[in-house]
């Protein structure tokens, strides 16, 4: 994996985006972003999982800072298996989660292990 000081991409490239394991299992691909009103940071990629041509498809927000960008395989790498990401917090297209509940956020960054949601 490699990383450059100046690594900056349009949102819109980052969706449809495949997201992988660390041992190549294919895991889902980026649907969409969640950014930070205030500051503009990204928080979560919204990965889709499961389903087929769009039924039964679930979407699981994984933090942002979990992902690493490997161009090898052109897609993300996030250090989890598909069992563990069928656990974590998600919904389903037509029951989007409240994103200005602080709440919620903090479900999804306890599940991954990482500093509270602000």
């Amino acid at each position: 994996m490699e990383s450059s000081s100046f690594d900056n991409i349009r949102a819109s490239r980052v969706e449809g985006t495949e997201v992988y394991n660390r041992t190549g299992e294919h895991l889902g691909q980026i649907d969409d972003l969640v950014i930070g009103k205030r500051d503009g940071e990204v928080k979560y990629a919204i990965m889709s999982f499961g389903g087929f041509l769009g039924i039964g498809e679930e979407y699981h927000p994984v933090p942002w800072d979990t992902l690493t960008y490997d161009q090898q395989r052109g897609g993300y790498v996030v250090d989890m298996t598909s069992e563990q990401l069928r656990e974590a917090p998600h919904y389903e297209s037509q029951k989007e989660p409240d994103w200005a509940d602080p709440a919620y956020g903090r479900r999804i960054n306890e599940y991954y292990g990482i500093p509270p949601f602000v």
